[in-house]
């Protein structure tokens, strides 16, 4: 026979079991109906805010204008209506995130030498950091966003980019960078990649003008894969932390000076283009392709990253629109706007 103390005690703990069963069970539950988002990043080129209207912000949840850059005294210079972009960018998406992108990858040698002095000289950086908040302040911007690329990547670097968190953190801003498909800049500390909210990858221009002499995909599916596998695997950022970059344009090695062409302009020149990547020695990502770069993206990335916005082709075969509607079918949610 069982006494009174056994009893309370083997009730006490069959009480227990189903706490513990109920509240895993809520969890995985919760889980489970907790819907999976994903980002979409879209840079925009001062160059081309005269297209700004014909965007659909509405399927972004980042945006990063491109670009601006320091004079010698760490002043932020800037060309184009910034307020304006952002004044309409938000009317069609209130939630869009809005950065201002720094540096860029082609800048020039005055360009190059002013980032040099005012980063590889901690006493330069309190003042640069400070200029860059104002600005953000200013326009009512939500972070940055840094794309010092290649040599200009200098040793002072991630000393500036941890200070440059800092001073974001305080202001609750986003940092994120540009970054390329597989390659980790020497420079770049561990604590300096770690400081970054996420990273977009720049998984294309594996050939281009630079090598005329190698034509054909710059931009493959293989290629984006090599570079999540580098970051994730090798460099050990989180998956979730990664975004994909695909090209909204393509490279044309027809003649020995090999020129870019935009996927608006192979659209252009006939409308079965948008299901190809290639047209003649052109090649580019049509439709198909960023839609298995979305699929893959959903799986091993926390999103997708767009160079650049103004090259879409701005009609039913708008590869913003393959993203947007290829990320609803998976069930992911982006910016909950125009059906998804």
């Amino acid at each position: 026979m069982i006494n009174n103390k056994a009893l309370l005690g083997i009730l006490f703990f069959i009480a227990s079991l189903a706490s513990v069963y109920s509240c895993t069970s809520q969890k995985e539950l919760d889980d489970r109906t907790q819907p999976k988002t994903a980002r979409v990043v879209g840079y925009l080129s001062s160059d081309n805010f005269n297209k700004m209207t014909s965007i659909q912000f509405c399927k972004l949840t980042h945006l990063n204008v491109a670009f601006a850059n320091p004079d010698k005294n760490g002043n932020i210079i800037f060309t184009g209506d910034i307020d304006a972009l952002v004044k309409y960018a938000k009317s069609a998406n209130p939630n869009i995130i809005i950065s201002i992108s720094l540096a860029g990858g082609v800048i020039s040698a005055e360009q190059a030498s002013n980032w040099s002095w005012l980063i590889d000289k901690p006493e330069n950086r309190p003042a640069l950091i400070q200029n860059i908040i104002n600005f953000v302040e200013l326009h009512h911007l939500d972070g940055v966003d840094v794309d010092l690329e290649w040599d200009a990547v200098t040793t002072g670097y991630s000393g500036f980019v941890i200070e440059l968190k800092k001073s974001l953190s305080e202001h609750k801003k986003l940092m994120t960078a540009a970054l390329p498909n597989t390659t980790r800049f020497e420079n770049i500390s561990t604590a300096a990649l770690n400081a970054f909210d996420f990273l977009n990858i720049m998984a294309y221009d594996s050939t281009g003008p630079w090598t005329p002499n190698n034509p054909g995909q710059h931009s493959s599916v293989d290629f984006a894969k090599n570079g999540i596998d580098f970051w994730h695997k090798q460099q050990n950022v989180p998956s979730e932390k990664l975004t994909l970059g695909v090209p909204f344009y393509g490279y044309n090695f027809t003649d020995p000076n090999v020129t870019s062409s935009t996927y608006s302009q192979i659209v252009e020149a006939g409308k079965q283009f948008a299901e190809l990547d290639e047209l003649g020695k052109i090649y580019y990502n049509g439709r198909p392709t960023i839609s298995k770069k979305v699929e893959y993206a959903a799986q091993n990335t926390g999103g997708i990253m767009i160079w650049e916005l103004a090259q879409d082709s701005f009609d039913e075969y708008s590869l913003l629109d393959v993203i947007h509607k290829k990320f609803g079918a998976l069930k992911i949610k982006t910016t909950g706007l125009c059906g998804n």
